[in-house]
């Protein structure tokens, strides 16, 4: 993990990773790498975790998931910053869905983008499910323990210690 990023978590933006088809270390890694350049700064990064898939069609396998933190330039927006990354998820053959929440190569996913809020149909800010999902807790805990989400009161750890049992994440 780098060093903490000089700068208030209210003004970061954060970006989960998921793969559960191809070499999913080696893409969440590159995907990481294209992901800098759309920070002022050198970009926060967790660790690697495998994980369980969740609300996803039976038989899918396990998920590498990290997340990434990152300070969007001054001119950047929630819709641009999602919009670039719509063309690294396509980049690494990401094709439109058929079936919700089915294997893919690359997701990436805008958790949060400074205190921005979004309502529509085509970006939620934050992320409606983040607050709820240990694969995106854990490894938004180990860069941003004192993060509070837009809409909530407890902090990323705090969420996260509050998470029920039942999914399997396992840094590796």
């Amino acid at each position: 993990m780098n060093s903490k990023l000089k700068i208030q978590n209210s003004k970061l933006a954060f970006i989960a990773f998921g793969s559960n088809l191809g070499r999913s270390r080696e893409i969440i890694l590159a995907a990481m790498t294209q992901a800098q350049p759309f920070s002022d700064q050198l970009i926060l990064k967790s660790s690697l975790w495998q994980t369980t898939p969740v609300d996803c069609p039976p038989g899918s396998p396990p998920f590498l998931n990290a997340v990434v933190g990152l300070l969007p330039p001054k001119n950047e927006t929630p819709e641009s910053l999602l919009e670039k990354m719509q063309d690294i998820e396509k980049a690494f053959g990401r094709t439109p869905k058929t079936v919700l929440n089915e294997p893919r190569v690359l997701d990436l996913d805008l958790i949060a983008f400074g205190t921005e809020t979004r309502n529509s149909p085509k970006l939620m800010l934050p992320h409606p499910r983040a607050h709820l999902r240990r694969f995106v807790l854990q490894p938004l805990s180990e860069i941003a323990p004192e993060l509070v989400l837009p809409g909530q009161v407890k902090t990323v750890a705090e969420l996260l210690a509050a998470l029920p049992a039942g999914e399997t994440v396992t840094r590796i």
